[in-house]
């Protein structure tokens, strides 16, 4: 699978989601994956980044890793992408990314793009999965593949059983509840291996 080009493509506030950018990142290369880690634009304004030290230690953290562009997601075969749960849904900064692709779309770029999400909360029913399905909305609209984990795996079931993407409990010290570096790997080189079967299917 070495001809696979994958991009994971998060947003990380407290640090979590670039975590789990990072073990994506590592499992997609044992595949044979060339990857691209990224992450979107932030919107919110530095003042208010700059009164949360978590946020402001994460945007230090990342300050470079490359910005996201539609470049990007048309190189890619496929992509992870990784965002924390607001209220339910992805994060505005990962909408407003997707939000800004129709051009992409509309040229029948995003059509057969492998890809696979996963997503971090405060607690495990913090909307994690209604957080990763709102994304799979979006990308049916793509025409992307979907690369769901399942439970292809059991590592998946010692990180929460989550089929349709990895997701994490972040506790109040800013830590990872479940142990789920294992399951995002595997996701990583599911989503990779997917990827494969439909690029040498097209050739």
């Amino acid at each position: 699978m070495s001809n696979v080009k994958l991009a994971v493509v998060f947003y990380s506030m407290g640090g979590t989601n670039y975590e789990l950018a990072k073990w994506a990142e590592e499992g997609a290369k044992e595949a044979g994956a060339e990857v691209r880690v990224l992450k979107v634009q932030e919107l919110a304004p530095q003042s208010v980044i700059e009164g949360n030290e978590a946020w402001k230690a994460t945007v230090d953290r990342t300050k470079d890793i490359p910005v996201v562009s539609s470049e990007d997601i048309e190189w890619a075969d496929a992509i992870i992408f990784s965002m924390p749960t607001r209220f339910g849904n992805m994060a505005s900064q990962m909408k407003q990314f997707l939000d800004t692709q129709g051009g992409l779309w509309a040229s029948g770029k995003t059509v057969n793009k492998v890809v696979s999400a996963m997503s971090s909360a405060q607690n495990p029913h913090g909307g994690q999965e209604a957080t990763i399905l709102s994304l799979y909305t979006s990308m049916m609209h793509w025409g992307a593949i979907i690369a769901a984990p399942g439970y292809t795996d059991p590592v998946l079931f010692a990180a929460g059983g989550n089929p349709y993407g990895t997701s994490v409990t972040v506790g109040q010290d800013g830590k990872m509840v479940e142990d789920v570096k294992d399951a995002v790997k595997h996701q990583a080189k599911r989503t990779v291996e997917v990827a494969g079967w439909v690029k040498n299917g097209n050739r």
